[in-house]
């Protein structure tokens, strides 16, 4: 008697959903549990038109799977009752009794194990969703999986008063989507399936209410936000701002790398400016930079001549990138700059040592290999004496201090100075003291740093201050960043003023990466819309 009454305590706790049945028993076999269970009766509302009936034509029986129970499948064997529906005007002649928390119409699953189910395609989806069911003895596929996600409600949160935007990717590289995030909770609104000013503009004008809208430079979001929330305040993103810039110094430092190289030879001793002549010579035999020049002086031809680019594409059988970047170059030292000087490899950081070694008279690639690895080298020996090859064959040292590398350079002049490794910092400031135009440049990125990251210094006088010291200097990358800043300056003063920015709508973007790789790029728009919405 003391077990039966613990197990009428117990089993209520285990299946609170069985207290709308009566069970009859539970019987275990082949490792699973059948629990045998009826209806108890009494008046049920007609799901047609809510007439509550007692008369009785049939019982039949359902197989309800449900949770496992001590890694044990459980089967739920339950009779119900099929009734007449007296009302006259319900064109329900009959229906089946549903359980409240435990049967719905045309299930073959509890509630409670549907609800589990559910979770599991929200947060794993198809494949991997039906993997973990499995483990969970509820052996599903992962289209069943998918029917149940793309079958949930959808959200429909309020319209926030913050509205971050931005797109993400689609399909790679062919069609992009907007998405929409709350920048107040954090949560994603919605995600719209194209990346254009009416998309925009539509949404905005059916859900009115948003007063500050978070976005980047894109042309689109500008124009679909004015015209879908035109009393909006609009703010520019602080970190796109800071992108855009580096765009333009990247620029900018390739254009005046060969300068600062000259600068830097002439710093050299003759033995040094011999040793970079070496480098140079050889550089320039490489076939990379033999072909770059070919279709430099190609592309240009055919531009002088009228061809568009598409022309040029076909004509020299070179892709639109290739052709676009060559049409835009002002000369062909800023493509090999970028194309040769943007390339940072593994022995980047080893040159100096590299260096005072071969002066010390050692002029082994390998040993000089095994001496780097000591200190955290992680290339190979061929990267060696590939960069050893042409002092090799001319007998010469090395040159102490070749120009840095645009990407490194640029991420110098980028970068906070009090946070540079004092190796980069030397190099950076030698660098600055040849050339007096990158110092000039350094100058301008690191007030607009100021401008972007001290609360102190975020306002309308010191913004335009900055762009005037800009326009007065002879800086044309730095130019062009300042012409598009006059022409979106409401959003970047308030970008610049206000404390919102878009890193919220970036963090979504990461999610919903994530989201897109785990459904292996097969779930259409309607199924991701609802993946992201629900996984939040």
């Amino acid at each position: 008697m003391a077990a039966c009454g613990v197990c009428s305590q117990v089993f209520p706790l285990l299946f609170p959903h069985l207290s709308g049945v009566r069970v009859l028993g539970v019987e275990e076999a082949d490792g699973a549990l059948t629990i045998t269970a009826e209806t108890r009766g009494g008046p049920v509302a007609c799901p047609g038109c809510g007439t509550a009936s007692v008369r009785v034509h049939s019982r039949y029986r359902r197989r309800l799977a449900d949770a496992a129970i001590g890694y044990r499948p459980v089967v739920i064997d339950l009779s119900v009752r099929r009734l007449f529906c007296d009302a006259a005007a319900c064109r329900r002649r009959t229906f089946a009794e549903q359980v409240p928390d435990l049967t719905f119409r045309h299930g073959r699953r509890t509630a409670a194990l549907q609800r589990t189910l559910t979770a599991i395609a929200v947060v794993l989806s198809g494949r991997a969703g039906a993997r973990l069911a499995a483990v969970l003895h509820a052996r599903v596929g992962r289209m069943t999986l998918l029917r149940l996600l793309a079958a949930l409600p959808d959200p429909a949160p309020p319209t926030p008063t913050v509205l971050g935007i931005d797109d993400f990717a689609l399909g790679r590289g062919h069609r992009a989507g907007t998405i929409l995030v709350d920048c107040q909770t954090h949560r994603p609104v919605d995600l719209l399936p194209a990346k254009d000013a009416d998309t925009v503009a539509d949404w905005l004008a059916a859900h009115p209410g948003v007063t500050v809208i978070c976005r980047d430079r894109d042309g689109a979001y500008d124009e679909g936000g004015h015209r879908g929330a035109p009393r909006a305040v609009h703010v520019a993103d602080r970190w796109h701002l800071w992108h855009n810039l580096g765009q333009h110094v990247e620029r900018a430092v390739s254009r005046l790398r060969a300068p600062l190289r000259e600068g830097l030879a002439q710093a050299h001793t003759p033995g040094e400016r011999a040793a970079a002549q070496v480098i140079a010579a050889a550089f320039e035999d490489r076939v990379l930079v033999q072909r770059t020049r070919q279709r430099f002086t190609a592309v240009h031809g055919l531009l002088d001549q009228g061809y568009a680019l598409g022309e040029i594409a076909r004509e020299l059988g070179l892709g639109m990138r290739a052709v676009r970047r060559f049409a835009r170059a002002a000369s062909v030292e800023e493509v090999l700059a970028k194309a040769l000087g943007g390339r940072v490899t593994a022995l980047e950081d080893f040159t100096p040592y590299l260096h005072r070694r071969w002066d010390q008279g050692m002029h082994s690639p390998t040993r000089l290999c095994e001496e780097i690895r000591a200190l955290g080298y992680t290339g190979t020996v061929q990267l060696v004496r590939r960069y050893l090859a042409p002092l090799i064959a001319a007998q010469q040292a090395p040159p102490a201090a070749e120009a840095p590398k645009v990407k490194r350079l640029t991420a110098w002049i980028m970068s906070d100075p009090q946070r540079l490794r004092p190796g980069d910092r030397q190099q950076l400031k030698q660098a600055l003291e040849v050339c007096p135009e990158l110092d000039a440049l350094t100058g301008h990125v690191r007030g607009f740093a100021a401008l972007v990251t001290r609360p102190g210094e975020r306002n309308r006088t010191r913004l335009r201050a900055w762009t005037t010291a800009v326009l007065a200097d002879d800086q044309p990358e730095l130019r062009s960043f300042v012409r598009g800043i006059e022409q979106d300056w409401s959003a970047v003063l308030a970008g610049v003023t206000l404390p919102w920015s878009t890193g919220v709508v970036e963090g979504t973007i990461t999610k919903t990466k994530l989201i897109k790789r785990r459904m292996y790029g097969r779930a259409g728009f309607p199924l991701l819309r609802t993946c992201v919405l629900a996984a939040q």
